[in-house]
């Protein structure tokens, strides 16, 4: 059978379970090792692999070069995936310096955990999409992730978080007056 000739006639690319693994069958190694050059690990290139067939079995549009099809979308799927790596990476280290700072003296420590409480307390205090946006955008999320995160579109997450945080600082301004009365 010639799977190129089974996807080309049919224009929305309804591929039955026998076409799909007759294709599956023949273009899967290829697109091992096409993605395995990118990400340099065997069992992430299967992953990606098969993430690029499930892609073409909802590909409703007319396929000419299955081969190259198939190649742009794994390598695309791939450099996702490597960015999305990187980002994390980033993620990770930045919570490794945090981790890692010196010991503090204990007044140091009594004023963080202090402050430390005041803020978590001025956070409860917010409604929870406000809680949400700030937490993750100090954890480092971009726009676009909280956005697509809280279902919200993403030129709308600045002024929703600058709306949180003059919330917020009211809030921990509040209380942290509050509490200044009560040791006066």
């Amino acid at each position: 059978m010639e799977v190129k000739a089974v996807l080309q006639n049919n224009p929305k690319n309804p591929l039955t379970n026998d076409e799909f693994e007759a294709v599956f069958r023949e273009y899967y190694p290829f697109v091992v090792r096409k993605v395995i050059l990118i990400v340099k690990e065997q069992a992430i290139a299967e992953d990606i692999a098969q993430d690029s067939f499930v892609k073409l079995y909802h590909a409703d549009s007319r396929i000419d070069n299955l081969p190259a099809w198939l190649t742009k979308v794994a390598n695309n799927t791939a450099y996702n995936y490597i960015r999305s790596e990187k980002r994390h990476r980033a993620r990770s280290e930045k919570e490794f310096v945090f981790a890692e700072k010196q010991i503090e003296s204990a007044a140091d420590t009594y004023e963080k955990q202090e402050d430390i409480h005041s803020i978590q307390h001025a956070l409860s205090n917010l409604p929870d999409k406000e809680r949400t946006l700030l937490l993750m955008r100090y954890a480092g999320f971009s726009y676009a992730e909280i956005a697509k995160s809280i279902g919200r579109e993403a030129s709308s997450i600045g002024t929703l978080l600058a709306r949180a945080k003059q919330r917020f600082k009211k809030s921990y301004i509040a209380m942290k007056g509050a509490w200044s009365d009560e040791l006066s």
